[in-house]
């Protein structure tokens, strides 16, 4: 008998949803209690799991489509298709090898066959579970291939969101039995990337397995060749990107194979640049009528750029934005930071900088103005009882948050130790969800670029962000004198429709004089 799959009830506030994605497809077979579906509403995404166990045999409702409250989305059948398949699969297998015993080469193919149903267990290897603010993901790296043996925990693949790069890893000791989803494709929230065999594969197996998946890849269109190099699809983006020369870089895949941290370690050299002469006539070749160097080059965005490009023009288009600015002696604090930065990092074996400083002095400011540290969602102003400050970082990738948490209780040296970590981590690919997930307020700093005055963008939902400046020594009037002082510009970008100009004025105007009176952070005056 079969059995429904409906729906979640949702509540009054929710009208529909929208099928985002199915998990698993008719004929799969499903255990009780087993995501099947999740649906997306206007507010959350609702997972939809098996009433009981079986087989999926109908989906009446596609990705795409709307649904409303305890709509019947598909019917599961008793029994599992998957299981009985395998089952003859094997037997099939076994009949085969004892069969082709006498051919050495199809007793390879027959091993090779029998080797991940014999192996072990079997898993799927799925994505990551991706926050709700992240709807998808693109496969950037498998750094195995399918027979290749692995060992526990060892990064099978990479996957690239708009935020941060995430590893897959191997759920145990085992091998690959088969990708699906190639590299450049763009998987969901857990989406089923590979199915894993434990105790499958070895040395010997990896270089047949390996070449299978190579030629099947080009079949594909995945890798490309060039000249008598082999490139994989996410090597050659960056190839395009820096514009090399594909015969100098030094494949380290299989059979000689360039992969995306080849090509990656060839631009940190600078070894695979292309000769000037070499390039006129590709230029010519591709565009013979145009006189003169008139190079053109198109590159996909990635996603981290797109999402960047998607969030500026969200804040510009939903929110009242209106900036003011101020300015900053900074003489106290270079005094202070001449006189102790040899003890202090001696102290904490870390550098003094500015940063420490700024956000110390943003997080008492946003005690005393909680509008500036509110964010506002749909109608409702969210009023945050802590002080979790972003810290712009620049990276090859573009510009990231990450969040420094609880700053009112850090330390400076705590805010410059974290702030370190961030820039290495973020310059290496290693930044994490977490650390960039939340944050009631950020800090950008185009000084450390040379900029002298800027207009910063509101991170949504966010309701401000401080931006820093280069210091320059300019004259100044000081008790009826000229004195030549070292100031920054400060910009203060703030939402209009949550904080009033007199708000948005007086808060900075705090950190102007904290900032040049250092000693009443430490007073708390």
């Amino acid at each position: 008998m079969a059995t429904d799959i409906k729906a979640p009830t949702f509540p009054e506030s929710v009208a529909e949803g929208t099928v985002a994605a199915w998990h698993k497809k008719p004929g799969d077979s499903v255990e009780r209690d087993e995501l099947i579906v999740e649906i997306e509403t206007d507010k959350v995404v609702l997972e939809v799991v098996a009433p009981e166990a079986g087989t999926l045999t109908d989906v009446m409702a596609e990705e795409g489509d709307t649904v409303e409250s305890e709509q019947i989305l598909g019917k599961i059948g008793e029994g599992s298709a998957a299981g009985s398949k395998e089952e003859s699969s094997s037997e099939n297998s076994s009949s085969e090898k004892s069969s082709s015993s006498n051919d050495s080469a199809e007793k390879t193919e027959s091993k090779a066959e029998s080797k991940p149903a014999g192996g072990g267990k079997k898993h799927d290897v799925k994505a990551p579970s991706f926050p709700e603010s992240i709807q998808e993901g693109t496969v950037a790296t498998w750094h195995k291939k399918v027979g290749e043996a692995v060992k526990r925990d060892e990064v099978l693949a990479d996957i690239e969101t708009d935020k941060v790069v995430l590893e897959v890893v191997a759920p145990a000791d085992g091998a690959l039995e088969a990708i699906k989803a190639e590299e450049g494709s763009q998987v969901e929230s857990e989406a089923i990337l590979a199915t894993f065999v434990e105790g499958g594969g070895s040395d010997e197996a990896s270089a047949p397995a390996s070449n299978n998946a190579s030629s099947s890849s080009d079949d594909e269109g995945a890798d490309e060749k060039v000249g008598d190099k082999i490139l994989a699809p996410a090597a050659r983006k960056m190839v395009a990107e820096h514009d090399l020369d594909v015969s100098k870089i030094e494949g380290t895949g299989k059979g000689g194979r360039i992969l995306k941290e080849d090509v990656q370690k060839a631009v940190k050299d600078g070894s695979a640049k292309k000769a000037a002469k070499s390039a006129a006539p590709a230029k010519a070749a591709a565009a013979p009528a145009v006189q003169g160097e008139r190079e053109e080059k198109r590159v996909p965005m990635t996603r981290l750029r797109q999402t960047i490009a998607k969030r500026l023009v969200q804040a510009q288009q939903t929110a009242a934005m209106l900036t003011t600015y101020n300015e900053v002696d900074m003489t106290e604090i270079m005094a202070l930071r001449a006189q102790y930065k040899d003890t202090f990092q001696k102290t904490h074996d870390i550098k003094l900088g500015f940063m420490g400083f700024f956000v110390k002095a943003a997080s008492e400011a946003l005690k005393r103005f909680p509008d500036v540290n509110a964010s506002i969602d749909g109608t409702d102003i969210v009023y945050h009882g802590y002080q979790d400050i972003g810290v712009a970082v620049s990276t090859d990738r573009g510009l990231v948050v990450p969040v420094l948490r609880d700053t009112d209780s850090m330390k400076i040296a705590d805010v410059e130790r974290t702030i370190v970590d961030f820039g290495k981590r973020g310059r290496d690919g290693k930044l994490g969800m977490d650390d960039m997930i939340g944050g009631t307020f950020t800090i950008t700093n185009g000084g450390t670029f040379g900029s002298l005055m800027s207009t910063p963008i509101i991170n949504p939902p966010q309701t401000a962000i401080l931006g820093m400046h280069k210091i320059q020594d300019r004259p100044m009037a000081v008790n009826g004198k000229v004195e030549i002082r070292p100031m920054m510009y400060l910009a203060l970008s703030y939402d209009h429709r949550m904080i009033d100009g007199k708000d948005a004025v007086r808060f900075l105007v705090t950190i102007k004089e904290l900032l040049e009176d250092p000693a009443r952070l430490l007073l708390d005056v």
